[in-house]
């Protein structure tokens, strides 16, 4: 299905051509006066000094030739040279009628592709904390536009489950419980299915370790040994490794479906660590890595540019792998298994250099085909109102869960305040999960709102406002449109037997005009990997809405026909905005 302002531009170049000018020139644009006009064109502006006459000359021409539109009601030419127009009600009517009928309101699909998106990346045996936030639920909406659009997605948390944070770990459980048979090098049996500490101690265990590990040259070397037998295939090591793993991994599956965010992939680091060799060989064999200063390194600058880019080190001098050496293994493993078209990463803006560098290595090294997109998403930090990274009371990173758990306090108090206001009961059960509807709609909303790149500031007082462009205010708005559906049917309406109407008035149109935008919208969001784009469309559209619901005595109108064309653009109205919420990870509530 068209754009509607592509639509009328095809209108506008008919009317071009045949006034004399070149077709190209009649492009529609949204009007940024809607106080004067709906749609705008400026092509007699450009087509001034290729015709050798007056702009608005042009333009009258033209409208002239416009008064006969079957899209256009009203058309003017105005001084320096623009043209401004209105459409009909019917043209409207008629596109809203398609797109209520069409999958997917009529959004035009792109050629399907197989995108990996690269999201989460949280360390095993550490609590996630807000700077985990963003990475998930930037990449939780961008995987479901992804898909929305008709692509191949799977989505990887890619676990960073390697390294020597694992044998710290298996250092400190050593010195606190030696006895446990996982050190016993003589064992030959089966080893316990029951972890030896819990997610809590885990989570203990490995700071502890950590600082230790600072001050203490001795424990570090024993850590690093430790994770050379865990490497090296040492069985109890691993048998315990498989523990730190299954604990984790169910935590993190616990807190991430908090967030209503999953993965298609629960990978990390250790799933390539044997195809290292046999890629860093490769990188020799063809002549891209070379040794500089003990370490090998690919060289990846290029001459366009214009700041220094250095190279990247595939190994560190005494022969260890580095976070560029696994991420380069897995592309080679994504490649292999998957076969993607795009491969798109989500991380913190500050590592821009560094996937530069990765890229190029990839490219250089051939990992990845010459048509493979490699697209680093660098998302902006959440600070809290003094600007800075936002912390605890205390001064400390806060908890993910903990988090979660204040906004939902928050939005249980404004849910009971609200009953309170109006005078009616509430179910304290149905409340607290209501809560939590709401809440994680004002947590990401309240993300997703802001550009990926830019910095924000997490307000909680904000955030969770009924009022104002906030996930609660949409929410609010699908479940009052939600209330009058219900009550229509309970009137004896049947909503299937309602079809949308001409606009009878200034509230109704430009709440019309608001959903037919949905399509380019959307095209737009997609294009750009942009879930702000979703949000400032809704909350456009939910004021729209509004405005018409507060002019407008919609299940009180006597006239049956006007008062089903009504109901009709309520129900599209609620299915667009179900979507678009559904496409930035959150759902409504029947009732709030």
């Amino acid at each position: 299905m068209q754009k509607i302002l592509d639509l009328i531009s095809e209108e506008i170049k008919k009317a071009f051509e045949a006034a004399g000018y070149d077709s190209e020139l009649g492009r529609a644009t949204l009007s940024n006066r809607p106080d004067l006009c709906e749609f705008q064109c400026n092509g007699a502006m450009a087509g001034a000094k290729k015709y050798h006459k007056a702009p608005l000359m042009i333009a009258q021409d033209v409208a002239e030739k416009l008064q006969e539109s079957e899209a256009l009601s009203e058309v003017s030419a105005v001084p320096p040279g623009f043209l401004n127009m209105k459409v009909k009600e019917s043209f409207v009517r008629d596109y809203l009628r398609d797109m209520f009928g069409a999958e997917k309101f009529g959004f035009q699909t792109p050629e399907s592709k197989k995108i990996i998106i690269d999201y989460g990346g949280p360390n095993v045996a550490k609590p996630l904390h807000v700077g985990h936030l963003r990475s998930g639920i930037i990449g939780e909406s961008i995987k479901r536009i992804c898909r929305y659009a008709g692509h191949d997605v799977i989505g990887d948390i890619h676990l960073g489950d390697w390294g020597l944070q694992m044998g710290l770990i298996i250092t400190e459980l050593q010195k606190r419980q030696p006895e446990l048979v996982y050190f016993d090098d003589s064992f030959e049996g089966e080893y316990p299915s029951e972890a030896p500490f819990t997610i809590s101690e885990l989570e203990e265990i490995y700071p502890t370790a950590s600082a230790k590990s600072k001050e203490d040259e001795a424990y570090k070397a024993d850590a690093m040994e430790a994770t050379f037998k865990l490497q090296s295939g040492v069985r109890g090591y691993r048998a315990l490794w498989d523990h730190i793993i299954a604990v984790s991994v169910a935590d993190l599956k616990k807190n991430y479906a908090n967030l209503n965010v999953e993965f298609d992939l629960w990978k990390g680091e250790s799933d390539v660590h044997d195809m290292i060799p046999g890629m860093v060989e490769e990188m020799k064999k063809g002549g891209y890595a070379y040794e500089s200063d003990g370490a090998l390194v690919v060289d990846v600058k290029e001459e366009t540019d214009t700041k220094e880019v250095p190279p990247c080190m595939i190994l560190k001098s005494d022969g260890a792998s580095l976070y560029n050496t696994t991420d380069l293994a897995t592309i080679m493993d994504r490649m292999a298994n998957y076969h993607p078209d795009r491969l798109i990463y989500l991380t913190d803006k500050r590592q821009d250099l560094y996937f530069e560098q990765v890229f190029r290595c990839a490219r250089k090294t051939k990992l990845v085909n010459d048509d493979t997109e490699l697209v680093h998403i660098g998302f902006g930090t959440m600070n809290g109102k003094d600007g800075k990274p936002f912390k605890t009371r205390e001064g400390g990173v806060m908890r993910l869960e903990n988090l979660i758990r204040e906004i939902n306090e928050e939005m249980i108090r404004k849910i009971r305040e609200n009953a309170e206001t109006k005078g009616y009961e509430i179910d304290m059960e149905q409340a607290e999960d209501t809560a939590k509807i709401v809440g994680l709609a004002a947590i990401k909303y309240g993300d997703l709102s802001n550009q990926a790149s830019k910095d924000y500031i997490f307000d909680m007082d904000r955030f969770t406002s009924f009022e104002g462009d906030t996930g609660p205010y949409i929410l609010y708005t699908i479940v009052r449109i939600k209330s009058i559906l219900a009550k229509y049917e309970e009137q004896g309406g049947k909503l299937t037997d309602t079809v949308i109407s001409e606009a009878t008035g200034v509230s109704e149109k430009e709440l019309m005009l608001e959903l037919a935008k949905y399509n380019a919208m959307m095209e737009t969001a997609c294009e750009e990997i942009a879930p702000h784009k979703i949000c400032a469309y809704i909350y456009d559209l939910a004021n729209a809405f509004n405005h018409f619901y507060h002019e407008t005595k919609i299940l009180t109108e006597e006239d049956g026909k006007k008062k089903a064309g009504w109901i009709a653009l309520l129900a599209l109205t609620k299915d667009v905005l179900e979507t678009c919420i559904d496409l930035l990870g959150f759902s409504a509530p029947e009732r709030m």
